[in-house]
């Protein structure tokens, strides 16, 4: 077999979910920076860059509601590929985010293989690092949605909850902002592109393809089960086009370079953070 032969991993749906979600996120956190650091000079300069802090709460605003909606689409789209007919068992089968025993199971087997006590897991479709990264940014989205609207209509809010709770909700707003800054452009870089087995680039969520060498020792039981199901040679994917891999590669690269930046910032001014 071509050494260099590739098989599908994300489907033109999921790479356009994923490249929403980097680039709203990437505005909100630079907007949304600005804003958190506004007594400093670097934080009056970031929302000068967005037209001042007014015109950067707007757009910090308005791609929130446009990520919300993005997201309940996003649900849609989710419950649409449930296989109702075989429900709830279709939920935990090998296909699923859904986190399981088996994940659990490969956690131990992981953390015996690094102190040299058993071999590696062996991974089906979904890595249990993988479920963790998906549910990571999926359980802050109502909590940033509910804060978010929150402090966007105050006087309408106040209908629903005492006017000290919009201090709360500043305070949630902020402190998951923070933690989801912390969690992407530490945790999710580094699983996603500095291990060994993926540096310098985790490329599949871009090109949408793997090779499948490469892929039989990162997930062999998700290779062998397609095997033994007969679907690698409808899997078989063609390789980026050469333009196309230049594109994603400066494209993603510039988005780490951005992320490492913000993180290397919220850092050096930590203790000049606006809380309220």
């Amino acid at each position: 077999m071509n050494p260099e032969t590739r098989i599908r991993r994300f489907s033109l749906v999921d790479r356009l979910f994923h490249l929403f979600v980097m680039v709203t996120f990437m505005i909100q956190a630079t907007t949304g920076m600005g804003r958190l650091l506004y007594a400093t000079r670097w934080g009056k300069g970031m929302v000068g860059i967005f037209g001042g802090y007014e015109s950067a709460t707007a757009i910090h605003s308005w791609v929130g509601i446009i990520m919300l909606l993005g997201f309940l689409v996003h649900i849609g789209y989710v419950l649409s590929k449930v296989d109702w007919k075989k429900f709830p068992r279709s939920l935990f089968n090998e296909d699923s985010l859904i986190p399981n025993l088996t994940d659990l199971k490969q956690i131990g087997q992981r953390f015996r293989w690094f102190v040299g006590l058993g071999p590696p897991p062996r991974a089906d479709r979904w890595g249990y690092w993988e479920k963790f990264d998906y549910w990571a940014v999926f359980w802050g989205m109502p909590l940033f949605a509910i804060t978010g609207l929150m402090l966007m209509y105050p006087v309408g809010a106040s209908y629903w909850v005492p006017g000290w709770f919009l201090n709360v909700a500043l305070l949630l707003h902020r402190a998951e902002a923070i933690l989801a800054i912390g969690y992407l452009f530490i945790v999710h870089f580094l699983v996603g592109h500095f291990r060994r087995e993926t540096f310098p680039m985790n490329e599949a969520i871009f090109a949408g393809s793997v090779v499948l060498e490469k892929e039989k020792e990162e997930k062999p039981a998700w290779i062998e089960r397609l095997a033994k199901e007969g679907k690698l040679a409808e899997m078989a994917a063609p390789a980026p086009a050469p333009w196309f891999r230049v594109v994603y590669v400066i494209f993603g690269y510039s988005v780490v370079v951005l992320g490492l930046y913000l993180l290397f910032i919220l850092f050096v001014y930590r203790g000049q953070i606006e809380w309220h």
